[in-house]
């Protein structure tokens, strides 16, 4: 007897390969259930990597990783990785680096790269895309930096600042295809990917 393999597929779990709050509720808003699961991946960038191939590079190191764990499942990985004319800014971590960061970025234009690999071993199915952001961010002040942070505290942003929050303040101008991708997880192309991968967001879980 056939089966519809979408049908199928919609039998397998959903995880989310991140331990971001911020992909986490990005991801809810689809309305799926899903597990998360942190991957153990060395972020460290190899000598002479661009930061979108560092972006590209990670998040399918996570989606593979925890693929290997849950093979029946499909498994979303992702990174970002903020470009400053070929220079990779990741999180800041602490306050002096944010602060590093954002002098860095001021006044000026940054790519954000965000990667996506959907990925699910028992079918062999992977497929990776980046969706990049163009951010203009003002001329800002030591003064403006630091009220900033100590508002917002950005430390486990990429960038140093939240576009969803009071980042905004800081920025000139966003230019993208999704709306969601600058936050951390672009959905309309992780839709798309999960559709491929044989998970219908809008059929019932």
């Amino acid at each position: 007897m056939s089966h519809d393999p979408l049908t199928l597929q919609n039998t397998r779990p959903l995880i989310l390969g991140s331990s971001s709050k911020y992909r986490h509720e990005l991801l809810s808003r689809l309305q799926w259930p899903f597990e998360t699961v942190s991957p153990a991946v060395d972020e460290t960038p190899f000598e002479g990597e661009r930061p979108i191939d560092l972006s590209l590079r990670l998040a399918q190191e996570k989606a593979a990783h925890v693929a290997k764990l849950h093979p029946h499942a499909i498994v979303i990985g992702s990174d970002q990785v903020a470009d400053l004319h070929g220079q990779a800014l990741g999180k800041p971590l602490n306050h002096e680096n944010a602060v590093s960061q954002l002098t860095k970025m001021s006044g000026q234009t940054v790519l954000f790269h965000t990667s996506v690999c959907v990925r699910c071993e028992d079918t062999q199915f992977s497929q990776t895309f980046v969706s990049s952001v163009k951010v203009v961010f003002k001329v800002l002040s030591q003064k403006t930096i630091e009220s900033y942070l100590l508002k917002d505290k950005p430390y486990d942003c990429a960038g140093s600042a939240k576009s969803e929050s009071l980042g905004v303040a800081l920025l000139e101008k966003i230019e993208s295809d999704d709306p969601t991708s600058l936050i951390g997880l672009p959905l309309i192309q992780t839709t798309h990917l999960l559709m491929l991968a044989g998970l219908d967001v809008l059929s019932s879980a």
